[in-house]
């Protein structure tokens, strides 16, 4: 069988000549004089001497004729137009007669169109030989987005068996009833479900990861309150980085829904607060924990100490840094924050420079009642003691992780958050250790959270539990929340307490509809139970105590709150005392003594 590039290569040379002879024929008005007939066929060698080593050294035959590209024809377009102005300069300095100035300018327009031409032919007559028939066969879809994501997805979804682009969606005013590689933009986004319908489509693929977080989320619940299975292409910064393709769509998750616009950090800051230095973090292994683990490794400190009292979760934790960091330099520590001898040892042996804790008791209805003292002892007596032993190591800064739950608290857990902030606030010295709050809602997929356990009763087949229709959280991502306490720790000058901003608050109620939704199903499928509050529950969480108020920060999604005065010393002892004395008997006088320490705490007797 004759080599492919040979096949190429004739055919290229076979157009040098039908071209010359067309741009004489051209030329003189489709009837050739005998003289300048003679004239074309004197000079085809010299062509031939020109462009068969030029189509050579240009790589005309590096590409395959069946995936012809822009790329092939720029090199086209280069080959010919050198080979175009060596036979002009051959032609004038050999002054070779009878060749009209036209025919030097016409032949290499015609060799252009026969050669790009014949390429994107034979790869046009070979897609529809393959994929002609994909339209009768493929899933109809709706392409939500008209840019340049959409443009390179449609491309990519030619030569898909499973899908067949019914039409596309789009917001710019002025597009509709224009077409993007033959699709039809049909109109606006808030129209989808009204084409869904007429189209009988039943899924929708959001193409649009230039636009705003805000943009993207409305594209998406559009898409699923149309009861539509919706796919979303990577993010903007994925694609730019090459690591994946558009075709690599995935499912919409609840995160996509938040739509919260990235964290901008100031890395350079950051860089310089914590490269080369020793981090400690707390509760290393939890959602929060973990999640800063990962943040901080970024700015490459000198070592990184993981302490934790889950043997699990501190393995959980080493496998996934040993297996994606290799060589980070870490230290993985088993330990109880109450415990201040362990606290002494690791601060002795490893010295850190600034500690991030988060270990804590969090779930609200476990730690309201039967282990309501472990909860205060945990979060109040153990920030006490990390804090205490950071003083003494000359720690430059403490940051703790607190919650919305520790405001105007209902709860034993909200309650001793508060407490620890306070006990943290009454620590602060004009010079030493800086005492850093951090407080934010919740996270989305922390241990513990609603989303989790959605997802668990949506696989079972329901119902999903809800404690009450009318019950609303703010929620965040928990990459956002730990990249804000880097932020906020870099900015606290000691005694602060940072409050994020959230944004709106979500009902719980909607947020299990959209799960369902996203899962494929409707709540005819999977029915939402509603089971009354739990214990030390409330409707609406606050993030701010009635006697503070805010002030804006450099940061457009941080805000410092300026909260009452610290306690004195006799406070602090007797809150020590308290901590070092047996459980209380019950509950309620727990509750009773708790609210001593936290006026503002309700708790529920």
């Amino acid at each position: 069988m004759i080599p492919r590039r040979l096949v190429a290569y004739t055919h290229d040379l076979a157009a040098v000549a039908l071209c010359w002879y067309g741009a004489y024929w051209l030329r003189f008005n489709l009837s050739l004089p005998e003289e300048y007939l003679r004239g074309a066929i004197r000079t085809l060698p010299l062509l031939f001497a020109v462009y068969a080593p030029a189509y050579w050294l240009m790589g005309l035959y590096r590409g395959i004729w069946r995936y012809a590209s822009t790329m092939d024809l720029r090199r086209i377009i280069v080959a010919v137009f050198s080979g175009a102005i060596a036979v002009a300069a051959a032609v004038f300095m050999l002054r070779i007669p009878s060749v009209p100035r036209s025919v030097l300018v016409l032949h290499p327009i015609l060799l252009v169109l026969i050669m790009g031409g014949s390429r994107f032919a034979y790869r046009a007559w070979k897609d529809h030989a393959l994929y002609g028939r994909i339209d009768l066969n493929g899933e109809p879809v709706l392409v939500l987005g008209a840019g340049n994501a959409a443009e390179r997805l449609l491309r990519e979804l030619d030569y898909s068996l499973d899908w067949k682009v019914v039409g596309l969606l789009e917001d710019s005013a002025g597009r509709a009833g224009r077409e993007v590689r033959g699709r039809k933009i049909l109109g606006s986004i808030d129209d989808v479900a009204l084409w869904a319908e007429r189209l009988d489509v039943k899924r929708a693929i959001v193409a649009m990861p230039e636009a705003s977080q805000a943009g993207r989320r409305r594209a998406m619940e559009a898409a699923v309150q149309a009861g539509l299975s919706v796919l979303t292409v990577p993010s903007l910064e994925d694609l730019l980085s090459g690591n994946v393709a558009v075709s690599q769509m995935r499912q919409v998750q609840l995160e996509d829904l938040l739509g919260r616009e990235p964290v901008q950090l100031d890395d350079r800051r950051l860089l310089g607060w914590l490269g080369e230095k020793v981090v400690l973090v707390t509760g290393a292994g939890g959602s929060i924990g973990s999640e800063l683990v990962r943040q901080i490794i970024r700015f490459k400190p000198r070592l990184l100490v993981l302490y934790e009292l889950s043997e699990f979760a501190l393995y959980q934790i080493e496998e996934e840094l040993s297996t994606s960091l290799p060589g980070i330099p870490t230290v993985y520590v088993v330990g109880d924050v109450k415990d201040v001898h362990r606290l002494d040892h690791v601060f002795s042996a490893y010295k850190p420079s600034l500690v991030f804790h988060a270990a804590a008791y969090k779930h609200v209805p476990l730690m309201e009642n039967e282990n309501a003292w472990e909860a205060v002892r945990n979060n109040v007596l153990g920030s006490k003691c990390v804090a205490e032993v950071a003083q003494r190591y000359e720690v430059e800064e403490v940051i703790l992780i607190s919650t919305d739950k520790a405001v105007n608290p209902t709860n034993v857990m909200g309650a001793s958050k508060r407490l620890a902030e306070r006990v943290l606030c009454g620590l602060q010295e004009p010079e030493g250790t800086r005492f850093v709050t951090v407080r934010f809602g919740n996270v989305l997929g922390s241990n513990g959270s609603v989303i989790p356990k959605f997802r668990e009763q949506i696989a079972r087949g329901g119902p999903v539990t809800v404690t009450h229709p009318e019950i609303v959280r703010y929620f965040m991502l928990i990459p956002e929340a730990a990249q804000l306490v880097l932020q906020a720790g870099l900015m606290g000058q000691g005694g602060e307490i940072f409050v994020l901003e959230m944004g709106e608050p979500i009902r719980i109620a909607d947020l299990a509809r959209d799960m369902i939704r996203l899962t494929g199903f409707t709540e005819d499928d999977i029915r939402i139970e509603f089971t009354g509050l739990r214990p030390g529950e409330k409707l609406y969480e606050e993030l701010l105590t009635d006697s503070e108020h805010t002030l804006p920060t450099p940061h457009p999604k941080l805000r410092v709150a300026q909260a009452e005065a610290a306690p004195d010393t006799d406070w602090q002892l007797n809150l020590e005392q308290w901590l070092n004395e047996p459980a209380p008997a019950t509950a309620q006088a727990l509750k009773l003594r708790l609210q001593k320490f936290v006026p503002e705490y309700s708790p529920q007797l």
